[in-house]
């Protein structure tokens, strides 16, 4: 209860100021890993011990990356995939940058660490692959960074922790299940946590989309509910998921944009309440983070910051500077995307969900310290470099001319 209570009134006190924070370089993910923190600094011998399984603390944490999957999906709509189709930059970002990042994050991983075999070193990569939205809301709130850069680091941060999910599990499957054929293993993962997922999610979605619109259109349904009963969709498939060994965020993600089949206001109605109580978990899991930072402290060792480092820099920036070849922007515009690619809440619930498979890998110890140390290096260097970077940037691509790619609206070249 005291945890519960210390997580409560911080969040209490955050609304009190959150305004007035908005002017400063703290940000909400940097004080409430700070609050986790000084609650283990408070009661060590309280905390030293505490368990995360699925009936607690990280079943909250898996359901905060479900709802944020479901919102992601639902956010991005038909019309926005036809805007992606016309600016190819999401595009670069999500297929050529997301999976050199992963090989890149995997060869630097078994670089840094020796002794990793290529799986462990695919999950660490995997689990760190996605790049935050909540982390990046000052980038892409701001008037002063051209609106197709926004829109591009946006659309790429709401899309690709589900798209790294899938990574993520099959390596973990792989290394689970190293006894048995890699042919055999394969096929069940598909079968099981890919297809039942995508069945769960798309059934749910399309029928759940169905209903919410003929309710709305007939005016069954009170505004209100609207939001409530969209909520009530990818906690379905998280039930549906856990009883057919389906991935309850494969069938998350897929439903989000199932749903919108029948009930074209989902996307508002779900980004409505990640902006309000869907926020109560996205600070729960950083809470939750920084007091599991603080416990592990004397853990950690120079490799686990090198490799926090080289995952934030050289793994981000190389494969974003490679996928935007040919693309005409600036330099300082690719380094100025390829810096803003913030880890957070999905790395930090995805770590939490491989160490709870209990797969006893030689390096379980180093990919759950590598990932705390490169989420907590993320949250504090882009939280204070965010304000800096964009004054830097905007002074940068002042002098560009009117024609200049990063300007445009439209982009006649093919995607990559």
């Amino acid at each position: 209860m005291k945890f519960f209570a210390f997580y409560l009134l911080t969040v209490f006190i955050y609304s009190l100021v959150s305004r007035r924070l908005e002017r400063t370089l703290f940000t909400a993910p940097i004080l409430f890993t700070l609050a986790g923190i000084c609650l283990f600094m408070a009661f060590p011998a309280q905390y030293a011990h505490l368990e995360l399984n699925r009936d607690g603390l990280l079943l909250i944490a898996e359901i905060g990356l479900v709802l944020t999957l479901f919102t992601d999906a639902a956010h991005i709509n038909l019309k926005s995939l036809s805007l992606i189709a016309n600016r190819n930059l999401p595009i670069r970002l999500l297929t050529t940058g997301m999976l050199l990042t992963i090989v890149l994050g995997a060869a630097a991983a078994m670089l840094v660490f020796g002794q990793f075999t290529w799986l462990e070193a695919g999950i660490l990569a995997a689990i760190l692959a996605p790049t935050d939205a909540g982390l990046g809301t000052v980038i892409v709130n701001s008037p002063l960074v051209p609106a197709r850069i926004r829109q591009a680091l946006n659309i790429e941060a709401g899309l690709n922790d589900g798209l790294s999910v899938p990574f993520l599990m099959c390596f973990t499957v792989l290394a689970l299940h190293s006894h048995e054929g890699v042919t055999t293993v394969l096929t069940k993962f598909l079968i099981e946590q890919i297809g039942y997922g995508s069945l769960i999610g798309g059934v749910i979605g399309l029928a759940g989309g169905y209903l919410l619109g003929l309710a709305c259109h007939k005016q069954w349904m009170a505004k209100p509910m609207q939001q409530l009963g969209l909520v009530a969709l990818p906690l379905l498939g998280v039930l549906a998921s856990e009883a057919s060994a389906a991935s309850m965020f494969i069938a998350a993600y897929v439903a989000g944009f199932a749903v919108q089949a029948g009930f074209s206001e989902a996307g508002r109605h779900s980004v409505e309440f990640t902006e309000t109580w869907g926020q109560l978990f996205d600070f729960f899991v950083f809470f939750l983070f920084g007091l599991l930072f603080a416990r592990s402290w004397q853990e950690f060792a120079a490799v686990h910051v090198i490799y926090g480092l080289l995952s934030l820099t050289v793994v981000r920036m190389l494969p974003v500077a490679l996928a935007l070849i040919g693309s005409g922007l600036s330099r300082s515009t690719v380094l100025f995307m390829g810096w803003f690619g913030p880890r957070g809440l999905a790395s930090i619930v995805l770590g939490l969900v491989y160490l709870d498979q209990h797969a006893n890998l030689p390096g379980d110890s180093d990919i759950r310290l590598s990932v705390m140390m490169t989420v907590l290096l993320s949250i504090f260097v882009h939280g204070f470099s965010a304000m800096p970077g964009i004054r830097r940037y905007a002074l940068n691509i002042a002098t560009l001319d009117s024609a200049a790619p990063e300007l445009q609206q439209n982009e006649p070249e093919n995607p990559a």
